[in-house]
Order: C-alpha cells, then structure tokens, then sequence
C-alpha cells in the first residue's frame, strides 16, 4: 500500500492534515447516518461524498477571520460541496466532531505505539536469551550484593514491556469512544441512531453519557500510560548510563564512524542517547500532570483543556515514539563487555559469596546469629584491609571446626548462581527461552 505521506508515522498522524481529514471522516459518518434514517437525499449524500474536501492553508486563513477553527473547517468543505453542504454538521455540535476524531488519532496513535513497543520487547527478548547465562555482578543500593546474569535484568525488562502492551490495549478501550449528541449531550437535535450508526462507521461505540465533551478521565488515562512507558525506558536508559561508567564498563551504548563524544577531550564517548531518553522521559511524565488538571471542567464544558491538549497529545506520542526508537536501535546494537561483567564479579575479593558461607554455617547447626556475626566480621576485614575473602574463610578457625575444605570451596562456586536461570526464563517465556 503506497503511503500518502513521506513523514514518520507518527508527525503524519498529528499532522493539521490528518486532523482535519478525520473531522471529515466524522462528518461524512454523520451525513450517512442521516440518509440511512431518510434524512439526508441520496442524492446529496453521494455529492456530498464525491466533493467534500479542504485545504489546511484555506482553513488556517479563514480562521483568521472567524477566530473558530470548526466554522473555518466547515466554510471551507462548502466551498467543495455547494448548495448540499446544508446536509453537514447536521444537528451537530463542533464538539461532536471535535472529540469524536480525536478519540480516532489517539486510537491511531496507540497502535502505533504498541507496534513499536512490541518491536523493543522482542529485541530485548533476544538479547536476554543471549545473555541468559552471562554472569553479572547484582547491584542493591548501587553495592555489589550476588551474581545474577545479564540476561535475567534483560528479562524484568521484557516481562515489564508486556504489560504495557496489556495497559495500551486497554487504554485502547477507555478511550475508542465518540460522541454525536448535541450541545450539551442531550440529543435535542439529533437522533440517537445517528450517534450509533455514525461511530459504528468510524469504528468507535458511543459514550453511555456526555456533555459537551467527553469526560477528561479518559484522555488522562491515555497519558499516564505514555507515562509509565516512558519511565520504563528511563529505568532501561539509566541501567546502561551505570554500566557504561568507566568504573565498571560492562555496556556501552553504540558509538558509530566519525561520532565525538566531547568538544574537547578526544577520548570521550559518552552514553548521550540514553541520557537523552532519561530527559525526553522527564518532559512526558510533566504532560500527566496537565491532562489530570484537565479533567474538572465548568459545568458542562469550558475551553480551557483545548488549548493544553494541542500541545500534550502531539508531543507526548511524538516523544513517546521517538525515545521507543531510540531505546529498540540502541538495544539492537549496544557492546556487551561479557569479560568486564565476569570480572567485576569479582571486585571485591570474593564477599559476593558471603552469604552462601554463612548459610553452609547454619545447615552445620550454628545459629544465624552467630554465623552472620563471623561472616560479616571477616567482610568488613576484606573490605578495608583490601584482603582475599575465601582465604579469611580458610584461616577462620571457628570456620574450619565446621566446614571442610571442599565444602568452603562449593561456597565459592558460580554455578549454583546459574541454576535456576532456566526456571526463570521458562517462566517468563514458555518454549520461547
């Protein structure tokens, strides 16, 4: 199917062309309800059909004069239609078509942003497979705690993708709604059947009940999911802003031919995309903020949402796509330092497996108590006098009464840290791991 635009998906789907050819959309719905209920000639519905057209640059200049965009839209189609557009926006308030294509961008623009959600989880489910056995030091407060593998932190990532694909497809319902019903959402001039035939039309089931609008809960929801999304590449961007600093290098964002990563310092390569999903993310979540303030509105409708959503629908979902992007080719083609994970394991002389001698204590009748208390005295001592923990162990006498050598040396050991990775991956992926 060829495209009629040339520009990204998204920029189209916001485009005043796009708009506009959706309240067309509404109309021209309406207008067939209209006939189907022997309102509107067959006639004049066919030349409405053929004819009814605009031009942005025409609206835009009528809209100088009027200082109304939908009288501006509707002037302008007439010129196309003629004597019949006296059948358009029959009973309808501008409203009608206002929110009701509105609801038809959003629902446009959350499939888009699920296809492109889908398109990051499965490169992420690939690395994570990839790196399913990749040993990896496990950071709690930013510290060394145990190892875990790379592929396991690459999981919670595609485990958390998938239910924000469950929350767009729900959002996809809250908000894949329209209403034709008058002025103040009574129908006075309108017959309800056009409402349900006209959305049925354009894909959309109506509104139970409205006012002038519908009600702001909706479009709020559809933010805070955008949101969330864009937090999540956030945590996703400031997990490889960590592991690329030069204290621990295990992952590098992608650094391509002729790139310069500072001004002044020749050897620099800084992680500049994800910190700039890390900001882009901060200016979504501040879009929230206004689409829950516009929810309580006077009485039944005030303008004062208008003007805020012309700038935070199109930007959030732009943004939105964008940093998805961004995330997917950056995933796609970011340096694993496999060697550099392996050994910062290691950093810190062996205390990563201090647990797992104070547990062999205590399955050889030592209470925990007394345990932890030996065990982290020996930690603290590996740690400030920069000495061998396994060797601490081995000269700990009151160790030794209980462990045997090869006991203390299965303490020290990687692969019970890889046994249950299988289970964790058939969990989450089924067949797929």
């Amino acid at each position: 199917m060829i495209k009629r635009y040339s520009l990204p998906e998204m920029t189209r789907i916001w485009s005043e062309e796009n708009k506009f050819r959706r309240w067309l959309d509404v109309e021209l719905a309406v207008c067939e309800a209209w006939a189907e209920l022997g309102k509107i000639p067959p006639s004049s519905l066919e030349k409405i059909k053929k004819t009814a057209n605009f031009s942005v640059e025409r609206i835009e200049a009528i809209e100088k004069i009027v200082k109304h965009d939908v009288i501006a839209f509707l002037t302008n189609v007439a010129e196309y239609v003629g004597e019949d557009s006296r059948y358009i926006h029959l009973g309808l308030t501008s409203y009608d078509v206002v929110d009701t294509a509105l609801s038809l961008l959003l629902v446009e623009s959350l499939d888009l942003i699920a296809e492109k959600t889908k398109k990051l989880r499965e490169v992420i489910k690939n690395q994570a497979i990839e790196h399913k056995k990749t040993i990896i030091a496990g950071r709690t407060h930013g510290v060394h705690a145990e190892p875990i593998t790379f592929g396991v932190k690459l999981l919670i990532w595609y485990d958390e993708l998938g239910r924000h694909l469950e929350r767009l497809n729900q959002a996809r319902k809250i908000i894949g709604v329209g209403r034709i019903s008058g002025s103040v959402g009574t129908y006075i001039h309108l017959d309800p059947r056009v409402e349900e035939i006209a959305l049925n039309k354009l894909g959309l089931i109506p509104a139970r009940v409205s006012n002038q609008v519908l009600q702001r809960d909706r479009h709020a929801e559809i933010l805070f999911i955008l949101a969330l999304i864009a937090t999540s590449l956030e945590k996703i961007a400031l997990e490889i802003r960590h592991l690329q600093r030069t204290e621990v290098q295990e992952l590098e964002e992608p650094f391509t031919a002729g790139q310069k990563g500072s001004s002044s310092m020749p050897h620099k390569k800084n992680p500049v995309r994800a910190e700039r999903i890390s900001g882009l993310a901060r200016v979504i979540r501040s879009y929230l903020l206004t689409a829950l303030e516009n929810i309580p509105l006077w009485h039944e409708r005030d303008i004062s949402h208008s003007s805020a959503e012309r700038i935070i629908f199109p930007e959030a979902f732009t943004l939105t796509d964008f940093i998805l992007n961004e995330m997917t080719d950056l995933v796609s083609h970011w340096k694993v330092n496999k060697e550099r994970m392996a050994s910062n394991v290691f950093l810190t002389h062996g205390l990563v497996f201090s647990q797992a001698v104070m547990l062999a204590l205590t399955q050889k009748g030592m209470s925990r108590e007394e345990a932890y208390e030996i065990v982290q005295k020996l930690s603290l001592r590996c740690l400030e006098e920069k000495l061998n923990f396994k060797e601490l162990v081995l000269e700990e006498r009151s160790i030794r009464e209980r462990l045997s050598l090869d006991e203390i040396e299965a303490c020290f050991q990687l692969d019970p840290y890889l046994e249950k990775i299988d289970f964790i991956f058939e969990r989450v992926l089924g067949n797929e791991s």
